[in-house]
C-alpha cells in the first residue's frame, strides 16, 4: 500500500456511480410522499368548508374514501423509501468494504496505523447506520419546505409569515447545532480511536499484562481514556438533546400560533374555519424536515466526519493499477544498494546492502540484535518498500507484480508466526477457497509436522484457535514453516524459525531448507543459532544495519572464528549469535 503523490490535481475521495440511481429513486419518492402529505390539510378544509356547511353526508364519504386511499399510497411510498435506504446502505457496504479491509490490513505495512485500529471498519459502519436509519430523509424532504411555505401564503399572507418565522427559528438550531456539536464530536472520535486502540493493545498483551501485574494500572488509564471519551459523548448529546426539545416546543407553538391568528382572521371574516385548520397542519408540516434534520444531527456530523477519513484514507491509499502477469520467477534473486526505514519512521535501519543468489542457494543472515536482519527479511518479500535501491526476482523490482501473484512465489515465516483462526488445513493453505488437499499435504511433509497433524483428534480440520493459542509454541512454528512452503514458491525467507523448536524440528527445517533449494527455490534463513543454518551455503553477515561479511559458509565461519592477535579463538556458535 503507497499513497498516491503523483500529478498535480488534489486527492478526490471515492466516486459513487452505482448509488446515483438509488439516490434517484428516494428522492422521487420523497416527491410523492411531500405532495401526498397535503392530503390531511385538504381533507380538513374541505370538511369544514364544504361538508359541515352542505351537511351532505355523501361528500364527505367520498373524500374520506379518497383520503384513506392517499394514504394507503403515502404509507407503501413511505415503506418503499425506507427499503431502499436499507438497500442502498447494504450496497454502500458491499462497495466500500473489500477497500477498507485492505486499508485496515495495509495501513500498518505504510506506517499509517497508529492507534487507529480497526476505525476505518468503524467509520464505515457509521455510515452505513446512518443511511440505514432513515438518516436522510430530511434531507430529501428539506426542499419541499418552500412548497408549504408557497401554499400557507396562499391560505393567507399572515399564516404565511407564521410559518416563515418558525422555519428561521429552526434554522438557527440547526446552525447552532452545528456549531456546538462540531468539537464535542469531533473529540468523541478522537478520544474512541485511542480506546479502542488500547483495548484491542491490551487484548494482544493479556498474558504479560497477567503475568506481571499490569492489568490494574492498564485499566485505570483506559477508564480515564473512556472517561474523556463519554464527557465529549455527553457535551453533544446534551447540545442535540437541548435543540431537539427546543424544536418539539417551537413546532407546538407554531400549530398554537397559527391557530390563533387563524380565529383572528375568522373573526375579522378573512378566513374561514377550514383554513384555520388546514394553515396549522400545513404550518406543522413545513417545519418536520428541519426537525427531522436536527433529530438526526448528532449521527449526521458523525457520519460525515466518518466519511471523510475514509474517503481521505482511500484518495491517499488508491487502490494499485493492473499490472502485466510476468512469468514465475526461477532463476536468482538481486538486491541492489538496498536502503530502508521503517515505515512512517525516518530512521535509516538497513543501508546499501547488495548480494545475489541463484537458483538452488540458500544464505544464512546473521548478526546481533537490531542489527537490521529483520527488516531485510520484510524488505526480501515486499512488506517494506525500499528507501533506496532495489529488491528484484528474475531482473523485475517487486511492484512489478500484484500482491496476490508475488505471494504465490514467495514463502515468508516471520518471527511472530502467528495463525489465523481457522484449521490448520487453512492456515497451511494460505486460506485459498480452492487449495488442493495434495498441495497442503506436501507443504506439511516438507516441514516435518504432517505426522503431527494426522495424530490431532481432527487431523487438519483441527481448529488452531485466535493467533493459533489452541497449540503449543512448536507447533505454531511448524504449521507456519508448512504455510511458507505451501506451493514451493521459489523465495522462502525464514526469520528465526528454529526459535520454538526442538531437535526433531530442526532435523525437519534442514530437510525443509535443501528441499527448498534441490526443486531450484532460493531459501534465506535468518537466525541467532547455527542449528538452522546447517543447510545454507552462504552466509550474511550484519552490523548496525551494514553488511560486515558476504559469502561461502564455511569461508565466513572461518573468517569469524579466526582468532586477532592477543585474542583468545572464537567458536562458531559465538560468531552466528
Amino acid at each position: 500500500m503507497r499513497p498516491d503523490n503523483g500529478g498535480s490535481s488534489p486527492a478526490r475521495g471515492p466516486r459513487m456511480p452505482m448509488l446515483k440511481g438509488a439516490l434517484i429513486g428516494v428522492a422521487l419518492f420523497s416527491a410523492l410522499i411531500n405532495v401526498l402529505y397535503l392530503t390531511g390539510s385538504f381533507y380538513m378544509l374541505q370538511v369544514y368548508d364544504r361538508v359541515i356547511p352542505s351537511r351532505s353526508v355523501p361528500t364527505l364519504i367520498a373524500i374520506s374514501i379518497l383520503a384513506l386511499t392517499l394514504y394507503g399510497a403515502q404509507a407503501a411510498l413511505d415503506f418503499f423509501r425506507g427499503r431502499i435506504l436499507v438497500r442502498l446502505s447494504r450496497a454502500f457496504d458491499e462497495k466500500f468494504s473489500p477497500r477498507v479491509f485492505a486499508l485496515v490490513t495495509g495501513l500498518p505495512l505504510a506506517g499509517r496505523a497508529g492507534r487507529a485500529g480497526l476505525q476505518p471498519m468503524r467509520d464505515l459502519d457509521q455510515v452505513r447506520s446512518f443511511l440505514a436509519n432513515g438518516g436522510p430523509l430530511g434531507f430529501f424532504d428539506l426542499p419541499w419546505l418552500p412548497f408549504y411555505l408557497t401554499i400557507c401564503f396562499l391560505f393567507h399572507p399572515l399564516i404565511g409569515l407564521v410559518a416563515v418565522a418558525g422555519v428561521l427559528l429552526l434554522i438557527v438550531f440547526t446552525i447552532a447545532a452545528e456549531a456546538f456539536t462540531r468539537k464535542p464530536l469531533t473529540e468523541a472520535s478522537i478520544e474512541g480511536v485511542s480506546r479502542f486502540g488500547l483495548a484491542e493493545a491490551a487484548q494482544r498483551n493479556a498474558e504479560v499484562m497477567a503475568a506481571m501485574g499490569m492489568s490494574r494500572a492498564i485499566g485505570t488509564i483506559w477508564n480515564e481514556t473512556n472517561r474523556r471519551h463519554l464527557d465529549a459523548q455527553d457535551r453533544a448529546s446534551d447540545v442535540a438533546g437541548a435543540l431537539g426539545g427546543f424544536s418539539k416546543a417551537a413546532r407546538m407553538a407554531l400549530q398554537s400560533a397559527v391557530l390563533g391568528v387563524g380565529g383572528y382572521l375568522v373573526i375579522r371574516g378573512e378566513a374561514t374555519g377550514g383554513i384555520i385548520i388546514a394553515g396549522s397542519i400545513l404550518s406543522a408540516r413545513a417545519l418536520a424536515p428541519i426537525e427531522l434534520v436536527l433529530a438526526h444531527w448528532k449521527n449526521f456530523v458523525a457520519a460525515r466526519q466518518s466519511w471523510t477519513r475514509l474517503s481521505t484514507l482511500m484518495a491517499t491509499f488508491p487502490e494499485p493499477d493492473a499490472v502485466l502477469p510476468l512469468r514465475a520467477p526461477a532463476a536468482r534473486l538481486q538486491v541492489d544498494a538496498l536502503a530502508l526505514s521503517p515505515p512512517g519512521d525516518r530512521r535509516v535501519v538497513v543501508k546499501n546492502v547488495n548480494f545475489e543468489l541463484k537458483s538452488g542457494e540458500a544464505l544464512g543472515v546473521i548478526g546481533p540484535s537490531a542489527s537490521g536482519k529483520s527488516s531485510l527479511a520484510r524488505a526480501l518479500v515486499g512488506v517494506w518498500t525500499p528507501l533506496r535501491g532495489s529488491v528484484r526476482l528474475d531482473g523485475a523490482t517487486l511492484d512489478q507484480w500484484s500482491p496476490e501473484a508475488l505471494g504465490r512465489h514467495i514463502g515468508y515465516l516471520p518471527q511472530d508466526n502467528l495463525l489465523l483462526e481457522g484449521t490448520i488445513g487453512q492456515n497451511i493453505a494460505r486460506f485459498q477457497p480452492d487449495a488442493d488437499p495434495e498441495a497442503i499435504i506436501s507443504a506439511a511433509e516438507q516441514a516435518g509436522v504432517h505426522d503431527m497433524i494426522v495424530r490431532l483428534p481432527a487431523g487438519y480440520e483441527t481448529r488452531v484457535g485466535e493467533a493459533g493459542h489452541a497449540l503449543s509454541g512448536g507447533q505454531r512454528q511448524r504449521i507456519a514453516l508448512a504455510r511458507a512452503l505451501y506451493g514451493d514458491p521459489f523465495l522462502v525467507v525464514l526469520d528465526e524459525p528454529n526459535s520454538n523448536l526442538d531437535a526433531d524440528g530442526d532435523e525437519a527445517l534442514a530437510r525443509a531448507i535443501t528441499h527448498v533449494r534441490q526443486r531450484g527455490g532460493v531459501a534465506i534463513v535468518i537466525a541467532h543459532r547455527p542449528s538452522a543454518l546447517a543447510s545454507v551455503d552462504k552466509v550474511l553477515v550484519m552490523s548496525n544495519g551494514d553488511v560486515t561479511a558476504f559469502g561461502p559458509k564455511d569461508e565466513i565461519f572461518q573468517k569469524m572464528t579466526r582468532p586477532a592477535p592477543n585474542e583468545r579463538p572464537r567458536t562458531a556458535a559465538a560468531g552466528a549469535a
